[in-house]
């Protein structure tokens, strides 16, 4: 299955980390790995995969689940809406730009600021109990980068 496929598939996807949801990295090199990725025979394959999804315009980049580099597909940025209307920052779209002089920069923009119209015109026509439902697993998700974030403050 292609990279853009497993995310739209599943949703909410970690893009290498071990947690709750699938991992990106572990689907491409169809195993379990141990340490990096970048070590791993499929790393380069597993980078790939990473610039397809990023550049598909079809996936948020966030930290969603536990601070890691979290996929979300478009599918469900109505629901998130709906159930996060407000600033969230493990929601935020995170990118990183490889600068000409090759250093790494990151750049954020904020939830929901990013958001296409259609998305925000779709999460309002959803109840609370539709966007649950069209999250499924990712309502747990949601629920505690919630209490995480409620925490800090």
């Amino acid at each position: 299955m292609d990279p853009l496929a497993f995310v739209e598939q599943h949703g909410i996807v970690l893009a290498s980390a071990r947690g709750p949801a699938p991992s990106l990295a572990e689907h491409v090199a169809g195993q379990p790995i141990r340490g990096s990725w970048w070590g791993h025979p499929r790393g380069r394959d597993i980078f790939r995969a990473f610039a397809e999804v990023d550049g598909s315009g079809q996936v948020l980049i966030c930290r969603l689940i536990d601070g890691k580099r979290t996929f979300v597909h478009r599918r469900l940025w109505p629901a998130l809406l709906r159930l996060q209307p407000g600033p969230f920052s493990p929601l935020d779209r995170v990118s990183e730009e490889h600068t000409p002089s090759g250093k790494h920069v990151s750049h954020t923009a904020p939830w929901p600021s990013w958001l296409p119209a259609e998305a925000v015109a779709e999460a309002q026509r959803l109840s609370e109990e539709q966007a649950r439902a069209a999250l499924g697993e990712g309502a747990r998700y949601l629920a505690q980068a919630e209490k995480k974030s409620r925490r800090k403050k």
